[in-house]
């Protein structure tokens, strides 16, 4: 078995163009509207970021791969303290510089809620679990944390049942299947909880991963080409009616879907592993805040800025702002808040696992044993190995 190297910068870089990708997406076709009509605002580049909404689709791929690997040797409760940690202080923070950035400016999320929902929707917001209640989101990028937070369930559930390869291969199957055979029968239930159209990345991310782990072979290789397959199929079939761009739209979104997972490809097998600029750990760790802030910093500087300043300069401007803010988040939120959060939802979890008798416990960062099946590890904690990736 091939061990988990030495941190993994080019899964770093990669998070942060795919970040940058749907920031310039949302920058250019923000400064007045979203669609293929708009292309005459910044003629030439909006040509270009009107396809960075495709940088979701390399997220979801990063956290299959990352996620399998943050879960190997981890028992649930584990996982779960790995994750709130991870994702819910910056999370936190944007949801709460959104509603202030509407309640100071009254600008917000032009097509989320009105007003008066705007408050009503901002508790559930931040419970991330918005999007299952019917509360409108108040930044548009949050639905792929709900997508995330689909993956992190049927994870724990393997994780439950102990990870192997063996293990990981057929529920990789098993997810696959059942997926297609919920759409067909009309399971909502079942569709909702599989989400068939965008499984495909988090599968494929799962086979990269044990690629990564344990070499190449025909099995992984028919899990990424008929993951490959669906995803562009979804992604081709299922779009805002408003992004859509006769004939040049499939051709697109095949061309960058296959060069995605060809990428992932070249991490898998170790061929992307020169990519060893320190640089990329910091563009890394401020990935997830950018990705969260940039639409709240965008709308109201493109608002005050676009009557006086051109559109290039406002798109400077607005991007500036938004990795200094993103910069900020996680030097002054995220850090602090994961160090106080991470020792107390571990002393939780220990408690529990304990039947309540807590305060003596010896709290180590293994405090369990990984459920029976699992193999072992490297000895190295994954999120030593790897940042964790963040919903993305």
């Amino acid at each position: 078995m091939s061990k988990p190297g030495p941190r993994l910068r080019e899964l770093d870089l990669l998070r942060f163009v795919a970040a940058l990708a749907v920031m310039f997406h949302h920058q250019v076709g923000g400064i007045a509207g979203w669609g293929v009509v708009n292309h005459h605002n910044l003629p030439g580049l909006a040509a270009v970021t009107h396809f960075g909404l495709l940088g979701v689709d390399l997220f979801f791929l990063v956290s299959g791969f990352v996620i399998l690997m943050s879960a190997w040797d981890r028992g649930i409760g584990d996982f779960a303290v790995s994750r709130v940690v991870r994702i819910f202080p910056a999370y936190w923070f944007a949801v709460c510089l959104a509603m202030v950035v509407f309640v100071t400016t009254g600008i917000g999320l032009a097509r989320g809620p009105g007003s008066e929902s705007m408050f009503r929707s901002f508790l559930p917001n931040l419970t991330m679990l918005e999007a299952g209640t019917g509360s409108p989101p108040l930044e548009i990028v949050y639905w792929t944390l709900w997508v995330e937070v689909h993956f992190y369930a049927l994870i724990a559930l393997l994780i439950w049942r102990g990870i192997s390869y063996q293990r990981c291969v057929l529920f990789m199957g098993a997810w696959l299947l059942l997926g297609a055979f919920a759409q067909e029968a009309h399971f909502d239930l079942l569709t909702s909880f599989l989400f068939p159209q965008w499984a495909p990345y988090f599968i494929a991310g799962m086979a990269f991963y044990l690629t990564y782990r344990y070499g190449p072979n025909l099995v992984l290789g028919l899990f990424m080409g008929v993951c490959w397959a669906l995803a562009i199929y979804y992604r081709v079939s299922i779009v805002n009616k408003e992004l859509v761009w006769p004939t040049v739209w499939p051709v697109v979104v095949s061309v960058v879907i296959t060069v995605l997972f060809l990428l992932m490809w070249l991490v898998a097998t170790r061929r992307l592993s020169w990519v060893s600029w320190r640089g990329s750990t910091v563009l890394g760790a401020l990935t997830y805040p950018l990705y969260l802030v940039h639409e709240t910093i965008r709308r109201p500087l493109q608002t005050w800025l676009a009557p006086q300043h051109s559109r290039w300069a406002v798109l400077a401007a607005s991007v500036t702002a938004a990795l200094i803010v993103a910069y900020l988040v996680h030097r002054f939120v995220e850090r602090p808040a994961q160090r106080w959060l991470r020792p107390r939802l571990r002393r939780a979890v220990a408690q529990i696992r304990s039947g309540g008798l807590s305060e003596g416990l010896a709290i180590t960062t293994s405090s369990s044993r990984p459920p029976r099946g699992q193999e072992t590890a490297s000895a190295k904690a994954p999120e030593e190995v790897l940042a964790e990736a963040g919903a993305s």
